[in-house]
């Protein structure tokens, strides 16, 4: 007895061992990018251990001076602005389309559902040319409405989808108790499917977070002005701006950017994993 659960001591300890090995190995980058941050620019690339050896904070204090007489402050409200409406659209728009498909009854339901499907199958770059034409024609072009107005019509296919399976896994019981104290299709989204649904809502409005804050090409195509650079821009303009010197206030805005996401996931990580699982288990 005492052999086998020796063994299966030493089985699970090289196991956790072997995990550990392996998520050091995944986070080194942005481990070294971290502490890389805090050196002078001169020793960020003599060594790629992760000591420390000369500490200093003046890449976070020039870096966030920004580009152009434009601090950092100001790229990150233009993030949180665009990031807000974002989320709000999404939410909105794709709430609605999902309780279509999920709870109302029309013609040709599940070929309009089928299309909406078929839709996160085409590539961005396909649509790139045709709607950076239109956009250019409605005179939207180095604004945040091509970023934003298609939030609010459901163009985001995988939200459509999350969203619908977690409201058809909901009890029918609840529809039908609600229809007979004379719930009508509104009331029964805004009072039954809405309050229901906050697991896929939370999950949507998390992962449009993370989308719009690390988007990077449809804002480079789209916006041009540097007074209207999100956090994305503005890093990847202190690069081209100034060169290799600016290596540490780079990592520096970097490592600082990283923050939101990170209490974003931190705080609503429960919502998180029971929005997918929901979704995927009960539909």
């Amino acid at each position: 007895m005492t052999k086998i659960f020796n063994k299966r001591m030493l089985r699970n300890v090289v196991f956790h061992l072997l995990i550990i090995g392996v998520g050091f190995v995944m986070l080194y980058p942005l481990l070294w990018m971290l502490v890389s941050s805090f050196k002078p620019n001169s020793e960020i690339f003599k060594s790629f251990s992760l000591t420390i050896k000369s500490f200093t904070l003046e890449n976070y204090i020039s870096g966030w001076q920004g580009i152009s007489g434009i601090t950092y402050t100001r790229f990150y409200l233009n993030s949180f602005f665009l990031v807000a409406l974002s989320m709000f659209g999404n939410i909105v728009s794709c709430l609605m389309a999902a309780y279509a498909f999920g709870k109302l009854k029309f013609p040709l339901k599940n070929f309009w559902f089928a299309l909406m499907m078929v839709t996160l199958m085409l590539p961005k770059h396909v649509k790139l040319i045709p709607q950076y034409v239109m956009y250019n024609n409605f005179g939207w072009i180095n604004t945040y409405l091509p970023l934003v107005v298609p939030k609010f019509l459901a163009q985001e296919g995988f939200f459509i989808f999350l969203i619908t399976q977690f409201i058809r896994g909901l009890p029918r019981e609840i529809d039908e108790a609600a229809t007979v104290d004379g719930c009508g299709p509104f009331r029964l989204f805004s009072n039954i499917v809405v309050p229901l649904s906050v697991p896929a809502i939370v999950t949507t409005a998390i992962f449009s977070f993370i989308w719009t804050w690390n988007d990077f090409f449809t804002q480079m195509i789209y916006l041009n002005d540097i007074k209207k650079y999100t956090i994305s821009l503005a890093l990847r303009q202190l690069v081209d701006a100034m060169g290799n010197s600016s290596w540490g206030g780079l990592f520096a805005m970097s490592a600082v950017s990283l923050v939101p996401l990170f209490l974003m996931f931190v705080v609503f990580q429960n919502y998180l994993v029971e929005g997918i699982t929901s979704g995927s288990v009960k539909g």
